[in-house]
């Protein structure tokens, strides 16, 4: 009788292992397509980041470079208005399983200096809403279809509508949270301000003593610019964030795909353990307990 309980816990265990290892096979397939999906996905946004990224680039340098020829503008763009209020456009995605790619954009917010209760999030993607909403934070604007494909003429809409509030004076400053693609496996978390502008913050250079002339005047030329270089600054990130998500995804599927193959093969160990311990079971039974074989059955 010891030897027949044993053995038909060996078969329970072997069941329940056999069991596991098929749903971890499943798994598997699953993470290993996912994967593939992310790699095309991946090739495909790096190739818009890498093409758009000097036009952004140079966008940047010729605005600040122009506005620290510009001396002392009395100007809303540069000075801003005191409302103690501050808009943040947070950029992350509308589907997880992508790592630690958009709990580190919601980090950016979290563990900043930036008051909780004086934030008005604009959410670009489904992930950084609900985090930062369930952490209390005031959103004020939900995009989730804008990560999806990311477009200039939308993103110019946004821009729109945020400069429109800064210029009422509902919000006194404006930042953008985003990851920024480095290359496939570096994706930096980023939080920058984008206005009012800090004329101090920028790097000085010899030329710079030399003040810019505006044509016809420097509000007109201001009002024209500094829109375009925050909707250039917004759509760069959002086609740098998107890149950033199926790397994040890639590199996250690619290690669960790892993980379930070493998952399968310490079953597979267990496995032809539970069922030679099944077979040496019924061999002693048989040879000391019975002369019929179905008495160990």
């Amino acid at each position: 009788e010891p030897y027949r309980r044993q053995r038909q816990m060996c078969i329970r265990d072997r069941r329940d292992i056999k069991r596991r290892k098929s749903s971890i096979s499943s798994t598997q397939q699953i993470t290993k397509a996912m994967k593939l999906v992310s790699t095309v996905k991946l090739q495909k946004a790096k190739g818009h980041a890498e093409q758009a990224n000097p036009y952004f680039n140079y966008m940047y340098q010729t605005v600040t470079s122009m506005l620290a020829k510009s001396g002392s503008i009395n100007h809303p763009y540069l000075t801003g208005k005191d409302s103690g209020q501050k808009a943040v456009i947070v950029i992350t995605s509308n589907r997880g399983l992508a790592g630690g790619y958009n709990a580190n954009v919601v980090k950016l917010i979290t563990e900043s200096d930036l008051p909780k209760d004086r934030l008005s999030i604009y959410a670009v993607g489904n992930k950084g809403r609900e985090s930062l909403e369930h952490k209390g934070y005031s959103i004020v604007k939900e995009l989730p279809e804008l990560i999806e494909t990311p477009a200039y003429d939308e993103a110019s809409a946004l821009a729109r509508e945020v400069l429109a509030a800064y210029e009422k004076g509902e919000v006194g400053e404006i930042y953008l949270a985003y990851t920024h693609f480095k290359n496939t496996v570096v994706h930096e978390p980023k939080l920058i301000k984008l206005l009012p502008v800090d004329i101090e913050d920028m790097p000085k250079q010899e030329e710079d003593n030399v003040l810019m002339n505006y044509e016809p005047n420097q509000e007109e030329a201001l009002n024209l610019i500094i829109p375009k270089y925050v909707t250039s600054l917004l759509y760069g990130a959002l086609v740098e964030a998107v890149a950033s998500e199926n790397g994040a995804r890639m590199q996250a599927m690619d290690s669960a795909t790892s993980n379930a193959e070493d998952m399968i093969s310490d079953l597979s160990l267990k496995y032809n353990r539970a069922r030679q311990g099944s077979i040496t079971q019924e061999l002693t039974c048989l040879l000391y307990t019975s002369p019929s074989p179905r008495d160990c059955s």
